[in-house]
C-alpha cells in the first residue's frame, strides 16, 4: 500500500519544462513558478530544456537563473521534438515529486498545490486532464478524436484528455527514466507503469503569446507513436483487411462462374480482372505500409543512438548533462 503523507509534508519539487522559441513567455513562467513554490515546498527546482530554439530562449534561460538559482537550464544539441526534451528534463530532477508541464502557460502553475495535495494522500501520478480548452475549433476536434481512438485502441487505459502536465511521484520518475525507447509518447509510459493514479480537473488557457509552435506534421507524429506505441490493432487490421480482402475475392470469382455457367450473363472484358487487382493491390499496400511502420521503429530502436545530446547547461553539473 502507498504510503499517505500527512498535510504538514512541504516535498521538494522538480518542475520540468520544454521550451522551443518561447523567449517572451519565460520571465511570466519563471515569475508565476516562484510565487506558487515557495509557499507549496519546502526548495524547488525549474529545470528548461531549451529544444533548439531559434529565437533568445536560452538568453532568457540564463538570465533567469542569473536572478534565481532555482531556475536551471538544459540546452539540446539541436531541436530532437517534445517528448525528448521533457524525457532529457527528467534525466536532470532532484526533486521528491517532479511536475512536466508546457512553457506556453497553458498549464496553470497554480494548480500544482492541488496536485501536491493529492500527493500527500498517497497518490503517486496527479494527472490534469482538461475541462475546456481555449483553442481553434478544428484543433480541439483532432485532439478529441485523437483522445477518443486511444482511449478505444491503446492495450492500457490512457485518461482522456489527459495531456503530459502532471505530478509524479520519484518512483514513477526512475520507472520512465529506466524506459528506453526512442519513439515516446510519455502519456502513455505514465499510464502503463501504473502505481496510484488519479486526475484533476483544469480550464486550459490560450498560449501566452497566441502563437501556436507545434506544427502539424509533428503533432501527426506524436499521434502515430502513440497508436503504434500502445496498439497493435493496425497489425490486427492488416489481417482483417486481408481475410475480407481474400473473402471479397473469392465471393467474386463464385459470382462469375455462376455468371458463366448457369446464366447467359457471361463476364466478358478486362474490367472485373482490373478492379479486383486494385482492390488487392490496395490492400496489399496498406498492410505492407503498416508493418512498414512498425518495422521503422524497431529500426530506430536496434541502432541505439543517444535520445538527445547536450549543448550546454546553467545551474547544472556538467557530468550529469552527459547522456
Amino acid at each position: 500500500m502507498s504510503p499517505v503523507h500527512t498535510s504538514s509534508d512541504r516535498p521538494r519539487v522538480s518542475i520540468v519544462i520544454p521550451l522551443y522559441n518561447e523567449t517572451r513567455a519565460v520571465p511570466e513562467l519563471c515569475r508565476r513558478l516562484d510565487a506558487v513554490l515557495r509557499e507549496a515546498s519546502s526548495g524547488y527546482d525549474v529545470i528548461l530544456i531549451d529544444d533548439g530554439s531559434q529565437d533568445d530562449t536560452w538568453a532568457r534561460i540564463e538570465a533567469e537563473h542569473a536572478q534565481n538559482p532555482h531556475v536551471k537550464g538544459v540546452r539540446l544539441s539541436r531541436n530532437f521534438g517534445h517528448q525528448v526534451a521533457l524525457s532529457a528534463g527528467l534525466d536532470h530532477v532532484t526533486g521528491d515529486v517532479v511536475v512536466m508541464m508546457d512553457g506556453d502557460l497553458q498549464d496553470p502553475p497554480e494548480l500544482i498545490p492541488e496536485m501536491l495535495e493529492r500527493w500527500r494522500q498517497g497518490w503517486d501520478v496527479v494527472y490534469a486532464t482538461k475541462r475546456s480548452r481555449k483553442e481553434s475549433l478544428p484543433k480541439r476536434a483532432a485532439f478529441r478524436v485523437f483522445h477518443a481512438i486511444m482511449h478505444r485502441v491503446a492495450d492500457i487505459d490512457i485518461p482522456e484528455g489527459a495531456g503530459n502536465f502532471s505530478l509524479m511521484s520519484g518512483r514513477v520518475v526512475a520507472a520512465l527514466r529506466a524506459m528506453p525507447e526512442r519513439a515516446r509518447y510519455l502519456s502513455g509510459l505514465r499510464s502503463w507503469v501504473g502505481f496510484r493514479q488519479i486526475g484533476v480537473e483544469f480550464d486550459r488557457d490560450a498560449r501566452y503569446d497566441h502563437q501556436p509552435r507545434m506544427r502539424l506534421s509533428r503533432l501527426v507524429k506524436l499521434a502515430l507513436d502513440a497508436i503504434f506505441g500502445f496498439s497493435r490493432l493496425p497489425l490486427r487490421l492488416a489481417l482483417y483487411v486481408g481475410i475480407a480482402t481474400s473473402t471479397l475475392s473469392l465471393g467474386v470469382g463464385v459470382w462469375v462462374v455462376y455468371q458463366r455457367f448457369f446464366t447467359s450473363n457471361a463476364i466478358t472484358g478486362w474490367a472485373s480482372t482490373l478492379v479486383s487487382l486494385h482492390f488487392i493491390g490496395g490492400a496489399i499496400l496498406i498492410t505492407l505500409a503498416v508493418i512498414g511502420e512498425y518495422v521503422g521503429r524497431i529500426y530506430d530502436e536496434v541502432k541505439q543512438r543517444p535520445l538527445y545530446l547536450v549543448r550546454e547547461t546553467a545551474g547544472i553539473d556538467a557530468q550529469r548533462a552527459v547522456h
